[in-house]
């Protein structure tokens, strides 16, 4: 078998499933943070295999999703001062602001272009020169660190017409206001892969040592998260919270401290406005003032015309804290579809509701 194949085989996964169904006697709920674990839970059917007695939950780990609809409005203005390119991946172009989409005012003449890494953003600063581009940067710990490299490259070259919007967030803080709030009781988290490769494993500690809850670091394979379940079903049946990686190939304690470092040389921390939460302290990136004539929001003047608002019965911010499910939203799969999103989280391709909708669960 090759490296990949070895997380899919289909005896190794009969083999988990019997164990944990064997293992499993208490009531559990846990919740995966990151919405590509959501989207695989879904793709691979693992929910309707565990035992009834254990529920899964999706949490906020959908960078488009969590991204308010007051800083959508931010970039919306922004997209319309003259001169200004908007740069953006593909996603949040169809998110609704308050009034429009990204796409919506690219379709009144707006500039507004879709870049698959911030590489494209600076070649297109490259050449338009007498155009002012700027990149709008969302996402966690995983893509952060592509941004700020970014801001360096524009520095080194002499880059003046380039621009961040940052609308970074950090995962940790956004946990700890879950746990706090208390609105959803978990057993224990599937804490994610992807941004637990940059971050390291030991950002998660604090989950056992102060929440006393189950925790474990999840790949995207199948065999993956059965392994994660497993860790967890194990942690509540002999009441041992504790932080397990189930990712080790590619997560390590300490993180990849060379994307860390270029992270904390460009970034401070700063206050960030999460959808359904609102302003959370210590958790969003912003430019550090050496880096200030790189920052769209301290470069533009932004004008908002009206205040923000969303959008009425759309149910996102609580979908994204694990208060409510999709099916629990009058919108979904009626008023609410791919081709038509009222909301970010029918829209991402990570977005729990996108997965609801993609792979049953529309169906109940």
């Amino acid at each position: 078998m090759n490296f990949i194949e070895e997380f899919r085989s289909s005896q190794s996964g009969r083999t988990l499933l019997e164990y944990i169904n064997k293992r499993s006697t208490k009531p559990a709920r846990f919740m995966e943070f990151c919405g590509g674990h959501t989207v695989a839970i879904f793709r691979y059917g693992i929910r309707q295999l565990l035992p009834p007695h254990i529920e899964m939950l999706s949490g906020p780990g959908c960078p488009v999703c969590v991204t308010s609809t007051a800083d959508l409005d931010k970039v919306i203005a922004l997209s319309r001062l003259p001169g200004v390119i908007i740069c953006s991946f593909g996603d949040l172009l169809r998110v609704p602001s308050s009034r429009q989409s990204l796409l919506e005012v690219r379709a009144e003449g707006a500039d507004v272009r879709i870049v698959y890494s911030t590489m494209d953003a600076l070649e297109i600063a490259r050449q338009n020169p007498l155009k002012k581009i700027i990149f709008v940067g969302i996402g966690f710990e995983t893509t952060a660190p592509t941004i700020a490299a970014s801001v360096i490259q524009a520095r080194n070259q002499g880059l003046a017409n380039y621009y961040v919007m940052s609308l970074h967030k950090i995962t940790p803080p956004v946990m700890r206001a879950i746990l706090d709030a208390g609105e959803t009781r978990l057993s224990g988290i599937i804490c994610p892969g992807h941004v637990s490769s940059i971050t390291g494993s030991n950002a998660w500690e604090f989950i056992p040592e102060e929440y006393h809850l189950a925790c474990a670091v999840s790949g995207f394979e199948s065999l993956d998260i059965l392994y994660c379940v497993k860790s967890l079903v194990d942690q509540v049946e002999d009441a041992t919270p504790r932080l397990d990686v189930s990712y080790s190939r590619a997560v390590k304690p300490e993180g990849n401290t060379a994307a860390l470092k270029i992270m904390d040389e460009v970034f401070d921390i700063c206050p960030a406005n999460w959808r359904g939460i609102g302003i959370l302290p210590q958790s969003g990136l912003c430019l550090r003032p050496e880096f200030a004539a790189f920052d769209a929001e301290k470069n533009f003047e932004i004008k908002l015309s009206e205040p923000s608002r969303e959008t009425p019965g759309c149910l996102c911010g609580e979908i994204i804290k694990g208060t409510r499910t999709p099916l629990e939203c009058k919108l979904f799969s009626k008023v609410c579809t791919p081709e038509n999103p009222v909301g970010p989280c029918m829209v991402s391709s990570e977005g729990t509701c996108a997965a609801y909708y993609h792979y049953g669960g529309k169906l109940g």
